[in-house]
């Protein structure tokens, strides 16, 4: 199970977008009313210490766990910022223009700190919990895209991670163009995911 999307992004000399879309059951909030406020807190006073999820204001962390390859790693996790481009962006990333017609790039930047645990030798998967939905829903993935991106870094190439060191790393996805919100998720393994807003204009 360790780095599943490497044999993807090997094999992909341009961005693949993975049209599988799955069922998705986290996107039952679509209320937008107040999606800026910072005080839609649930009823912990941290979000750090909420058990599995919650919707976090901007610039708030959560903390999670991962089994990376030597043992368990707990990370501190926010979403820092998800850049939205065009459709004429879109449609230079892929193949066929045709399949993202109306649709348009959305680039989360998640910034991972390592609290504790080993330190990492061969790469994180600290990554793979990370999504993009748009107006509650899902979007489609396109490997092999954000470590093109300004600011983003490769999770595989990173060969030392060791506690209080930083990286950030980015997940691209297709939404729909003209989105009201979109969101950066991220989850433990089998947890509730974490979900930073991020209304558009």
């Amino acid at each position: 199970m360790p780095h599943r999307k490497t044999a993807l992004r090997l094999a992909a000399p341009v961005a693949v977008l993975a049209l599988a879309l799955t069922a998705c059951g986290g996107g039952d909030e679509d209320s937008d009313t107040g999606a800026k406020s910072p005080a839609t807190t649930e009823a912990s006073p941290s979000p750090s210490e909420a058990a599995s999820g919650g919707e976090l204001a901007t610039g708030e962390s959560a903390t999670g766990k991962v089994a990376e390859d030597p043992g368990e790693v707990t990370y501190d996790v926010v979403a820092e910022k998800v850049e939205v481009g065009t459709e004429a962006e879109a449609a230079k990333a892929v193949a066929d223009a045709a399949d993202v017609k109306g649709k348009v790039l959305a680039t989360a930047y998640l910034k991972y700190t390592h609290k504790s645990g080993p330190a990492l030798t061969e790469g994180s998967d600290v990554h793979d919990g990370a999504t993009v939905f748009a107006d509650g829903q899902r979007g489609s993935v396109l490997v092999g895209a954000s470590e093109d991106a300004a600011g983003c870094e490769d999770p595989y190439d990173v060969e030392s991670w060791k506690q209080g060191e930083s990286h950030v790393f980015c997940e691209t996805y297709v939404i729909p163009a003209g989105a009201k919100s979109v969101e950066a998720h991220w989850s433990e393994e089998d947890g509730e995911p974490y979900v930073w807003k991020f209304p558009q204009k």
